[in-house]
């Protein structure tokens, strides 16, 4: 009888090993990264269980064209500082992509902003 039961309990263990192993690896290992400028539209803290900070940034390629939304995610209390200080501005936000995150505790998204400025308009 205890055998059986040892035998579960280290593939229990095993099984929380290789899920952590997973999750560390699609969050520290970017698919790709890139730089996103347009409007801080909406940035707010949501979620039922995991209470994640999440944005919307419109982008607009032509004046009078409608704008795309893009998405993200930050987990980073600086960056969240700077992005409550900057909404309903324009903003240039550095991003990361981490494709097959297992959960959304991480983020609704698999965009996470890593850094943003303020976009100063030029002459």
């Amino acid at each position: 009888m205890r055998k059986p039961l040892n035998l579960l309990l280290t593939l229990l263990i095993v099984a929380m090993l290789a899920l952590a192993a997973y999750t560390w690896l699609t969050l520290s290992w970017s698919y790709s990264s890139g730089e996103r400028a347009g409007l801080l539209q909406k940035f707010s803290k949501k979620g039922w269980l995991c209470k994640t900070w999440e944005g919307e940034l419109l982008l607009t390629s032509m004046p009078g064209a409608i704008p795309e939304k893009f998405e993200f995610s930050v987990r980073n209390d600086q960056i969240i500082d700077a992005l409550t200080r900057n909404a309903g501005r324009k903003v240039i936000l550095t991003y990361e992509q981490h494709k097959g995150v297992p959960s959304s505790c991480f983020g609704d998204t698999e965009y996470f902003v890593t850094s943003v400025v303020p976009f100063k308009d030029q002459p």
